[in-house]
């Protein structure tokens, strides 16, 4: 079965084209399909059934993992085992779920926009290093890209003539998103003043965001410069690069934007992800309308 597995996760990486952290994620979720099935002695094909996926879901659920967990490794499980079907591994396809578990979607946290004024006031603008930041952090809000897609920008993506970076996005899918006229004075200062002082002409690279040593900067390192400056801010929520993503969409949709075209620029590829931020709008809506209306 392990040979199996690396196939699989060879298939996500390469045909896919899924992200190192997804396959990993894929790993330990189908090791974890596979103890199972050596626990409970079901290692033949011949005897699944629906009851299969039952009992995965008891076995999960007696290490006392989360209900969004559990679908997400049935989900795991199940995508290999059709899989191996379409490669002739398994002769007969793998059954449907009889139950699959309830999981409550969390409403994403966000900023409101006078907090995001906070955060963006933050870091020093008199070293390359919070020049750098105020751009990234500048740049993420404004466009709602991921995290990843940030960090992966390079300077050839920029066409900051037109006022358009082209993300790439999940997949391999690529999209322009338009760069707002205090973003591109931002990057404009960063690459004129902050860039040219973190590279190293003898190691040159074409990240657009640079570390001490001129090389990517890591997730890691902007997660830990985010933390820093929402605590200065006074900003008690827990936020993460991904706050800022919520906060474009949400602040989007509160004055007025289409759903679809916020779709788009988050590079969703079903608008049903999208929909969940309607619902954070929504929730807003009625806190206003309790506060302001005497019948409230």
């Amino acid at each position: 079965m392990d040979a199996y597995i690396d196939g699989f996760l060879d298939y996500l990486a390469r045909e896919r084209q899924a992200s190192a952290h997804t396959v990993n994620a894929y790993a330990v979720d189908l090791r974890q399909f596979c103890d199972y099935l050596q626990r409970s002695g079901r290692t033949d094909p011949d005897d699944w059934d629906a009851t299969l996926w039952e009992g995965f879901m008891h076995y999960l659920r007696r290490r006392s993992m989360s209900e969004s967990s559990i679908a997400r490794k049935l989900s795991a499980a199940r995508a290999f085992l059709k899989h191996l079907y379409r490669r002739g591994v398994l002769e007969h396809e793998p059954p449907d779920a009889l139950a699959t578990p309830r999981v409550h979607r969390a409403l994403p946290s966000t900023l409101t926009p006078h907090e995001l004024r906070r955060l963006l006031l933050q870091p020093p603008l008199d070293t390359p290093h919070g020049l750098r930041d105020r751009t990234m952090l500048e740049t993420m809000y404004t466009t709602g890209m991921r995290v990843s897609e940030l960090l992966g920008l390079t300077l050839e993506q920029l066409n900051l003539s037109e006022a358009l970076v082209r993300v790439a996005g999940k997949r391999g899918r690529e999209r322009w998103l338009p760069l707002p006229t205090s973003t591109v004075h931002w990057l404009q200062r960063y690459l004129s003043d902050a860039r040219p002082k973190l590279a190293r002409p003898k190691r040159p690279c074409n990240a657009l965001f640079l570390n001490d040593r001129g090389a990517p900067l890591s997730r890691i390192s902007f997660w830990n410069k985010l933390k820093e400056y929402a605590a200065s801010a006074g900003i008690e929520k827990n936020i993460s690069p991904h706050t800022l993503r919520h906060s474009f969409a949400v602040h989007l949709l509160n004055g007025g934007a289409d759903l679809r075209a916020v779709q788009e620029l988050l590079g969703h590829e079903d608008i049903s992800t999208t929909q969940i931020y309607t619902q954070v709008s929504l929730d807003r809506l009625k806190e206003v309308y309790k506060k302001a209306h005497p019948r409230g």
